[in-house]
């Protein structure tokens, strides 16, 4: 017969998840009550034995140590496995059973020995008991049912001897009894509601972390589909706008009527528009990729202020703001390159954000430090969207996302580069007042000025070029910019095309897009080509890649990297380092 769901509702015991963890800390409370239990039955026999009740107490003696030493084999057989929840139910009713047959093997103490020993002796047996019905209030009150069981057996035993005895004190005292195992029942259950409630606020906690891991599982796996999304959209994205500007480059250097010049104008400022937009989601891939080394040298700050006016001034001469930059003379310590990159997107910010009024570019000197502060008096941003703007993707008032607006990558770009180089980054702003964004540098007193980029001389008539690239558009194009610069070229798609092409010429330079066909990267054609020549070619690495990983592998090649789409001046400087 199945008792258990009669059980269940009789004494409301909690779900069965819940019921394994009372279980479980019963069986382990089991096992320190077991070696006192055994002693204290030895010394009760003798203490209390004498001829008349010798014969019982070795009967009831070894009774109570079975008992115990079942009770122990039983709790650890239990936690050594598995308790699964629907055997919860079953086990209480075994535990209700054991522990009856350990109360009456106790409360038979009283019929033992209260009517043949001392006053002495029965004093001792009834504080044992007392003592016996106490720590069982804590050792089994994480089951009630088992606590019940074993108390009414003790209780039921000892007080009937006591009033059947017939003598009013031990009446009295069963009485008292039962008053005192009433007082128990509701320390127990105390006891029992509060270590259910930490049951239930563990279970709640790891609910929690559950549904926490789960959330971070989930963003981290969007995160990662976010990242490999755009990656492989950049890519893809790159190619063309690539082949795009060398046949511009191409078009402008051969002879244009004057309105084929401003058509050729306007598709270069629609090209550089585009280029500059996967620009920012490189600079975001590669912080991600953390491929963002600082090289810290001294430079001259008014120099890099100088750069980012000149550049970004018409921008803000277009929205009819005043662009305005303090004169500093200070040097300071840092990658001017990527500070740079921090000040033109603060600045680009602020000139998107700021409809009215100007935006000005001031430091500050702070002892050992000068605070770069880029003010507007554009919209402002109020308190509660002062992290996000940080986040990729984030634009605030752009809900048709306006490409006028950028893609949002310009804050998420300046806190990674700020967290790359230790810079201490700030925002104070007041909605309809403006915005302030600061960001500190260390001064130093050695001066190494900034210098404008510009084009390394002339390259070599000579030059023999190996361009390899698998899209034929793209090294099409390639092939047609450097011929205008001078240079000899061919051209392959394949680490087998390359090395029958060095073959027949042997190239001064090899020019190699990262990822080509058959799993086939630069850096492998790089070596392969090398060994095939038994020397050390100077190679350049273009990539249209942005993912993370791929980023990394690139950087390791040790060769110098560029981006698509590569601008015309890039790659001629880059080609004047490889031969100077």
């Amino acid at each position: 017969m199945d008792w258990s769901p009669d059980l269940r509702k009789l004494w409301k015991l909690p779900e069965d998840r819940l019921l394994v963890e009372q279980l479980r800390l019963l069986y382990g409370n089991v096992g320190v009550s077991v070696i006192p239990a055994i002693l204290l039955a030895l010394l009760l026999v003798y203490a209390l034995q004498n001829d008349v009740n010798y014969r019982a107490l070795m009967l009831w003696c070894p009774a109570v140590i079975l008992s115990k030493l079942y009770a122990a084999f039983d709790a650890r057989k239990r936690l050594a496995g598995v308790i699964a929840p629907a055997q919860a139910r079953k086990l209480v009713v075994n535990l209700v059973v054991m522990h009856a047959v350990d109360g009456v093997a106790w409360g038979a103490l009283a019929w033992v020995a209260l009517g043949s020993t001392t006053t002495t002796g029965s004093i001792m047996v009834l504080a044992v008991l007392t003592g016996i019905l106490g720590s069982s209030m804590s050792l089994l009150a994480p089951v009630l049912p088992a606590f019940f069981s074993f108390s009414l057996a003790v209780i039921l035993l000892a007080t009937s001897w006591l009033w059947l005895s017939g003598d009013s004190a031990y009446r009295a005292l069963s009485l008292t009894g039962l008053l005192y195992a009433v007082s128990l029942v509701g320390q127990a259950r105390n006891s029992n509601v509060a270590a259910l409630a930490a049951i239930r606020l563990r279970f709640e906690n790891l609910d929690l972390i559950r549904a926490a891991e789960d959330a971070r599982r989930t963003a981290e796996y969007a995160n990662l589909a976010k990242t490999k999304f755009l990656a492989a959209a950049s890519h893809d994205l790159r190619q063309p706008i690539h082949a795009q500007g060398l046949f511009l480059d191409v078009l402008a250097h051969s002879g244009l009527s004057k309105h084929q010049s401003d058509v050729l104008n306007s598709a270069q400022s629609a090209w550089q528009a585009s280029s500059d937009m996967l620009d920012a989601l490189l600079d975001f891939s590669r912080i991600e990729a953390g491929v963002v080394q600082p090289c810290p040298l001294p430079f001259d700050l008014q120099g890099l202020l100088n750069k980012v006016e000149n550049d970004l001034a018409p921008l803000a001469d277009a929205k009819g703001l005043v662009y305005r930059s303090r004169e500093t003379s200070v040097t300071v310590d840092s990658d001017a390159s990527l500070v740079e990159m921090v000040l033109r997107n603060l600045v680009s910010n602020a000139i998107r954000y700021t409809a009215h009024g100007g935006v000005l570019v001031a430091c500050r000197r702070r002892a050992q430090h000068v605070q770069v502060e880029v003010w507007d008096t554009g919209v402002g941003i109020a308190a509660a969207d002062q992290q996000d703007i940080f986040r990729e993707f984030h634009q605030l008032g752009n809900p048709e996302r306006d490409r006028n607006k950028g893609l949002g990558l310009g804050l998420a770009i300046v806190q990674g580069l700020s967290t790359a180089m230790n810079l201490e980054l700030s925002l104070s702003s007041r909605p309809g007042k403006g915005s302030v964004f600061r960001f500190v540098l260390p001064l130093t007193e050695l001066a190494s000025p900034l210098q404008a980029p510009g084009l390394l001389g002339t390259l070599p008539k000579d030059l023999r070029v190996l361009v390899i690239d698998d899209d034929e558009a793209v090294c099409s194009g390639m092939v047609r910019l450097l011929e205008s610069w001078g240079c000899q070229c061919q051209a392959a798609s394949s680490v087998k095309d390359a090395i029958a092409a060095a073959r027949v010429c042997a190239p001064s330079i090899i020019i190699s897009d990262y990822r080509l066909r058959e799993q086939q990267t630069g850096a492998q054609v790089i070596s392969a080509l090398r060994a095939a020549a038994g020397m050390n070619l100077p190679a350049l690495i273009i990539t249209g890649d942005t993912a993370p990983e791929r980023l990394r592998e690139a950087s390791a090649s040790g060769d110098p990297l560029l981006h698509k789409p590569v601008k015309p001046e890039q790659l001629y400087q880059a080609l004047m380092r490889l031969v100077v």
